[in-house]
């Protein structure tokens, strides 16, 4: 079972940037597909990104493709969110799941469809 720890939120002006990470351990990194997800105050958890396992294949919400862009690094068995251009709409509690694939599977923006999470990381955005 892989095991998760976001880092990296914080305060940060609109149209300033943040980079989350997502560390892992205890399983290896490359057999996981990873989402990331957020939780604004009084909302729906909902998907914001995802990588398959096995590949590079990305997936995006509407509302940040062209400013975030997911990425992992296998050697160090972390995923990371580089969130550009950020907005007040942004803020919220981030959490990255995983779940293992023994074949490419895809990813997928539902919750739902993960069996592990970290413990999220915030990120507020405000002037």
């Amino acid at each position: 079972q892989l095991q998760l720890v976001e880092s990296g939120g914080g305060l940060v002006q609109p149209g300033g940037s943040l980079r989350l990470s997502c560390a892992t351990s205890g399983d290896t990194l490359f057999y996981y597909a990873i989402g990331w997800f957020r939780q604004a105050p009084g909302k729906e958890r909902e998907g914001v990104s995802c990588l398959t396992s096995f590949g590079d294949s990305t997936n995006y919400a509407d509302s940040v493709k062209g400013r975030f862009t997911i990425s992992r690094d296998n050697s160090k068995s972390t995923v990371y969110l580089q969130m550009n251009n950020l907005k007040p709409e942004d803020t919220a509690v981030y959490y990255c799941a995983a779940r293992r694939t023994t074949v490419q599977l895809g990813c997928s923006m539902n919750g739902a469809w993960y069996g592990s999470w970290g413990q999220g990381t915030q990120v507020t955005v405000s002037s």
